[in-house]
């Protein structure tokens, strides 16, 4: 029975995996933001908010989730950050299987993964891609956002599997440390690959 090729995006922080994902959106290919369900989840009236203010009181209000407050509720506690990641996890997972049904048809889905490789793995994904950039145009990036210091980046950076150890481990590289035209080029000739691939004939 065929199935759409899952492929898992990720990449560090100012790779410009959001462009890239955007650039998968326009090709047609449906791609599921992890990320934004969960900011959905914890929005106004989102499924998350009861039971996170449940289990961290004070963290929420009429806009849903205060994620700073949420984030201090957490910061540096092991076992606060698995509670949470157990209110979450899962609505996160059925969102994912109610995407999976929707687009059961479509030749290739991606999965925007920021800590693919931190946190979830590669469990249920059939190929993985990884957004690069050189790390000088990495940093210029991440600094020229605003509220960011070097300190925070590198405090980022230090949470995050080194970039050389994600190229290394990826099925495939977009490179955007060239021009948006040549990266819009690799992410069109990966999706004629990939779903070349998928309707072929005895691949299944």
């Amino acid at each position: 029975m065929n199935r759409p090729l899952i492929l898992g995006l990720t990449g560090s922080i100012g790779m410009g995996k959001s462009a890239v994902a955007a650039m998968f959106q326009g090709l047609g290919v449906p791609v599921f933001d992890a990320d934004g369900a969960v900011h959905e989840l914890q929005g106004p009236g989102g499924a998350c908010v009861a039971p996170i203010e449940r289990a961290f009181p004070g963290t929420t209000g009429p806009q849903g989730v205060d994620r700073q407050k949420l984030g201090a509720a957490v910061f540096g506690d092991p076992e606060a950050l698995r509670r949470l990641e157990a209110i979450v996890h899962p609505e996160v997972a059925e969102m994912r299987r109610a995407f999976l049904a929707d687009n059961a048809d479509a030749p290739l889905i991606v999965f925007d993964i920021p800590l693919l490789f931190e946190k979830t793995g590669r469990h249920g994904l059939d190929a993985v891609v990884v957004v690069s950039a050189p790390a000088e145009i990495q940093r210029q990036r991440v600094l020229a956002r605003p509220g960011m210091s070097v300190e925070k980046f590198e405090r980022i950076l230090a949470l995050q599997v080194p970039d050389a150890e994600k190229r290394d481990r990826a099925d495939h590289v977009i490179d955007t440390g060239t021009s948006l035209a040549d990266t819009r080029h690799a992410v069109q000739r990966l999706v004629h690959a990939l779903t070349l691939l998928e309707e072929r004939p005895g691949e299944k």
